[in-house]
């Protein structure tokens, strides 16, 4: 097992969540506790899934297999679109929590505001009853532009400790990072890498050489170094121990600014204003 230590970031509720995760993102059920093992045995300690991955009860059971305590591996997983709502929303927790094998979740995301059905404002007082009730340890969004911040933050109590959102090199939503950060609340990128879209620009591979890293490692590594927490996502063991393996090297700020200046505002994933979709596939 890898001596890599992955640094913490500390939430706005006190809870340390790893900085780097692992992403099960389109990772087929039956491959998913596998691929979970195999993140797990690199090293990885924050497993990123969602109940509309339909791959909770192969990272339960990868879990459960590897034998790692509990405290140990950080684990997050999110609501599906449909099952917004108060009462929906409780019951749709005690699902995800049956599928994962876990008494307690360490993060819980509301995974679109879904503006259209406006029941995120009612959803989140679930959540924050599952937080007093002690079933999850923070809770959060994603996909939440600063519109939708805005309103949760005036019409609830709890401020959410996580905003994942798409971030990425060719597309770094500078606004929704700007009003996320500023009211507290940790960014976390997913598809960090721009699905390797972003991996073939001349700044990136010219920092890759300089540095004899892999460009994947580089734009992980500027993300770590802005502050953001990653969930880079691979099914082939050596890019997963590769995307873990980002602190025997530092970027300077020439190069951090090279990397930022790569923004194109081009999106990959759905617009969260529109999204009303209840699961992946």
């Amino acid at each position: 097992m890898t001596g890599i230590h992955v640094p913490p970031l500390t939430l706005n509720n006190g809870v340390a969540i790893p900085q780097v995760g692992f992403g099960v993102f389109q990772v087929p059920e039956e491959n998913t506790q596998h691929v979970v093992e195999t993140a797990l045995e690199a090293g990885y300690r924050h497993i990123d899934t969602a109940a509309g991955y339909y791959n909770e009860a192969g990272v339960g059971a990868a879990l459960k297999a590897t034998g790692l305590p509990r405290e140990d591996v950080f684990v997050t997983t999110k609501l599906r679109n449909g099952d917004q709502g108060f009462d929906a929303a409780l019951a749709a927790f005690e699902n995800s929590r049956r599928a994962l094998g876990l008494d307690v979740v360490d993060l819980y995301l509301i995974h679109w505001p879904v503006p259209a059905r406006d029941l995120y404002v009612e959803t989140w007082r679930a959540f924050e009853k599952l937080l007093s009730d002690g079933a999850v340890r923070a809770i959060g969004v994603s996909n939440f532009l600063p519109r939708h911040l805005r309103r949760l933050l005036a019409e609830s109590d709890v401020i959410p400790a996580v905003n994942q959102v798409e971030v990425h090199p060719t597309f770094q939503q500078r606004e929704t990072l700007s009003a996320t950060e500023s009211a507290g609340v940790a960014v976390e990128a997913y598809s960090p890498l721009g699905q390797g879209r972003d991996l073939g620009s001349e700044a990136v591979t010219r920092i890759a050489a300089a540095h004899h890293v892999t460009p994947g490692q580089v734009v992980l590594r500027w993300h770590l170094q802005e502050g953001r927490v990653v969930i880079p996502k691979s099914v082939t063991p050596d890019r997963i121990a590769a995307n873990l393996d980002l602190f025997g090297f530092e970027l300077d700020e020439d190069e951090v600014d090279a990397i930022s200046g790569l923004d194109t505002e081009s999106r990959i994933g759905a617009d969260p204003d529109v999204a009303a979709f209840t699961q992946y596939r």
